[in-house]
Order: C-alpha cells, then structure tokens, then sequence
C-alpha cells in the first residue's frame, strides 16, 4: 500500500462484467448491497456480448436469411443471388451490441452499481488493485471471480501478427470474405462460424484432431447436420492434426497430419476454435489463498465459494460447461448466498445449443453419456418427416428424441435437431427439472401444427399412443 493512498471500501466486488458477473452484480444489488463491478471494457457486456454469442447470432441469423432465401426456390419463389455489403453487416452487428450495452449501462446505474473501468488485481484476500485511467485500491467484504477465458491458440501460430491466423474474436471481426478458409476443430465455434463463412461465400475446409463432429453430443443428433456440411463445406478431414500454420503475409501455408501421409495447402485465412482457457493468470490470485486445479481453473464448491470463505467465482473461469446462461445462473447463487440466502448449483438439466442450420439443442443426460455410465434408459425418436410442420419449412430431416428412466418413465434428457431447436429444448429443460414422466409430456396439449408437437410425439411413443408414427409392435 502507498502511504496515503485512499482505499475505497465495498460489500461486494465482482471481477468481470460479462453475463456471470453483471448477473452477481445486478442481484447483489436488489439484495440491497453495495456493489463495485469491475472490467477492463468501457461498458459491462463481456466477450459474450462484443466478442462472443451476440454478435455471431447476429451473423448467423444473416447466414440462415440466405439460406432460406436459396431453399425458397424449390418452393416456387426465387430470390437473385444476395450482394454482400461488408460495411452494413458490421454497422448492423454494432447496433445490436450497441443497443444491448446500453441497457446494461441504465440496469447498472439504476441498481446504484459503481462502474470501473481497469484491471484488477489481488493484493491479498481481502484488497484488490484496479488499474485503468486511475489506479484505485479496494478493500472488499465479499468478492465475485468473473474474469472469464480466451481462445486457445495453436503451438507456434499465436493470434493477432498479420490477423490471418484468427481466433473467433478476429473472425466475428469480419473484415473480409475470404475465397478460402480453414476451420480448425469439428467444435461448436468452428461449424457456426465456418457456416457463416460459407454463406457469405468462402470455400470452407474443416479439420478435426477427432473422428466426428461436435464430440460429446449424441451422434444421431448431429447426423442431419453432417450431411448438411458435406454440400455446405468443401472438405472435412477427420482425424487430422494441423502441425504448422505460417502466415506468408497474403496467405497461410498449412501443413496437416493425419493417418495416410502429410498434406500441405495454402488458404486465405484460418479460424482456429480448439478451445478456451481460463483468463485466471493475471489477477494475482497467488496473492491470496484461492485454489486453482490443473488446467487453471479456479476450484469452488456447489455455492461458488472458493477455498477462501468471502472469494466466489463463476462462469468460464470455474470450468465445466462454458456457456453464458450457466454463468448467469451461478452469478446469481454466488450473490444470494453472500446475501445469507439459501442458495446452490443443483440443476439437472443445462441447454446447450449450437446454432448451425439445421440446430442442435440438448439437456440433461445425453444417450451417449448414459451409456458411459452404465444407466438403464430408454430412448425413444421422432423424426420430422412425419412432422406436418416441418414439411412446411422444408425441414423433414430434423429429430426429436427423448431419455428416459424405464423404471418411474421420468424424464432424464432431450435432444432436438433441426429448426427453432434453440427455443423448443426449454420444454426438455423443464420436463427434467420438474421430474415430469414421459405421460406428463405426452398428456400436454402441444398446438398444431408446431415443431413442439415432436416433443409430445416423442412422449407419447413411450406410451404407444403417437399419432403421426406407427406403434411398435
């Protein structure tokens, strides 16, 4: 500490402003604490708003748009071919975070929020050191990790020199079309973003360490989408290793391994998306007594405590699923329990969604997972094509499926593929929630004719009584 340095005094300090740490922030304040947020940002929002889940749904919105537009041919209407305007596709991307960032900056004023702009970090468990315009000391009572992470670079090819070589960050940047464009991993950033890339025009070429696409998730769900990508991209290498990425400058030359002999290729740019990593290197956490696990990780109980009692943490940073609804959902745990309110992380059943087209959304126990594991379940499937619906969208090659216990018939996951996945899994999320049985679903009226029918279609095959496909015999 410098000698006469003013040290301001809060409740509660959270590190990070993205969904997780506006969400501990805005409900620590409706609790009626004094809060302080913290990021290096101008304005809360986190990667997930700038750098992250809004601006690529935007982008993808756009790629559906097109899509639609070419499949309305063969519904008899016809579109020209769609002009790229680069400029009004980010002008338009940054209204919408504009508008979205604006409203976090009204919701932190209004809560009485104090703001601060730098990077924090601890002196000890009980101070912290922001730096920005102005260095400021803070003296906590309760502090809330949010710091998040970031992309995973390849060995010897970081991001950012000559900005060929991009993270997802430098791809949502979006400065050009590339002709030709490598994805590097089969994950969830890689297809939505090499889809997006391929609608606007660049010739796409994937390459997977693995020997599929989006591993973890249940194969049959991906499989509408796999097909989809074989017209959509130009080549798919599965187990395949990128060993060197040069960037010549005007192109990067690509050296790959996999199981026949090496390849070398040029492209225009390459979107690296291998993974993230904790930002925890940087906050002074060896300051205090705060615990990280092997992969940096901070470590944190079901109430988001760390090993230090008044030291919580949330979202990217804690590890596990790395998406912002969990974040915000443990912000809020973190918030009620330093409130004194009963509070912990007990959820059964997380959505996850890849929005590619055709979409995949899943909760709760996954058939591949549960086979993992030994447990007893029944699957049962609906298939679009017999989905009234989805024959009008022309979207007959999506899924619905259904896990459940055959025992007590409870409900333990769901799965969807296809059209509007990302809104229809809620109903998946709340059967398990709730502990519904496949008849609670099945006994739900679900309007006609919607895509959520497949939902109840799915639950009445359990009972033998779907409409729309034959009873097994």
């Amino acid at each position: 500490m410098v000698m006469g340095e003013f040290t301001q005094e809060t409740d509660l300090l959270v590190i990070g402003s993205g969904p997780g740490g506006y969400a501990a922030a805005f409900r620590a304040a409706d609790l009626g604490m004094d809060v302080i947020l913290v990021d290096v940002a101008e304005r809360p929002g986190g990667v997930c708003l700038y750098r992250g889940c809004i601006p690529s749904k935007t982008y993808l919105h756009l790629a559906e748009v097109i899509h639609d537009a070419r499949r309305a041919a063969d519904m008899g209407v016809r579109f020209a071919e769609p002009q790229i305007d680069l400029d009004a596709l980010r002008a338009w991307k940054q209204t919408v975070i504009d508008q979205m960032a604006a409203g976090l900056v009204t919701l932190t004023d209004k809560r009485g929020i104090q703001y601060l702009q730098g990077r924090a970090a601890f002196e000890d468990d009980r101070h912290v050191r922001i730096r920005g315009r102005d260095t400021l000391r803070v003296k906590f009572r309760h502090a809330v990790i949010a710091a998040g992470s970031r992309a995973t670079a390849l060995p010897g090819a970081p991001f950012g020199q000559g900005g060929r070589i991009m993270s997802s960050t430098g791809a949502l940047n979006l400065k050009d079309i590339p002709e030709t464009l490598l994805v590097v991993g089969g994950g969830y950033v890689g297809l939505e973003l090499g889809m997006v890339y391929a609608a606007l025009g660049s010739r796409i070429t994937l390459v997977e360490l693995g020997d599929r696409l989006l591993p973890g998730v249940d194969q049959d769900l991906v499989a509408p989408l796999a097909k989809r990508l074989q017209t959509q991209f130009d080549t798919l290498h599965f187990n395949t290793r990128v060993s060197q990425l040069k960037d010549a400058g005007d192109q990067v030359a690509v050296t790959l391994a996999h199981e026949r002999s090496p390849a070398v290729m040029t492209v225009d740019r390459v979107l690296v998306a291998i993974g993230r990593q904790p930002n925890s290197g940087e906050l002074g956490l060896e300051n205090t007594g705060v615990k990280l696990d092997e992969g940096g990780h901070i470590v944190v109980d079901d109430r988001q405590r760390t090993s230090v009692d008044h030291i919580f943490a949330i979202g990217d940073i804690v590890g596990g699923v790395m998406l912002a609804h969990k974040a915000m959902y443990e912000g809020k745990i973190a918030a009620e329990v330093i409130a004194g309110k009963p509070a912990a992380f007990d959820v059964r059943a997380i959505p996850a969604v890849v929005y590619t087209d055709p979409q995949i959304a899943w909760a709760g126990l996954t058939e591949e997972e549960a086979r993992a594991r030994k447990i007893d379940v029944a699957v049962e499937r609906f298939p679009w094509k017999f989905s009234g619906r989805a024959a009008t969208t022309g979207s007959a090659r999506g899924l619905t499926k259904m896990i459940v216990d055959p025992g007590s018939q409870r409900v333990l996951g769901v799965g969807i593929t296809g059209r509007g996945a990302e809104g229809l899994i809620a109903e998946g999320v709340l059967a398990i929630e709730m502990g519904a049985l496949a008849e609670d679903v099945a006994l739900s009226i679900h309007a006609h004719p919607t895509l959520a029918e497949t939902e109840g279609e799915t639950a009445e095959i359990f009972l033998g009584a779907a409409t729309h496909i034959l009873p097994k015999r």
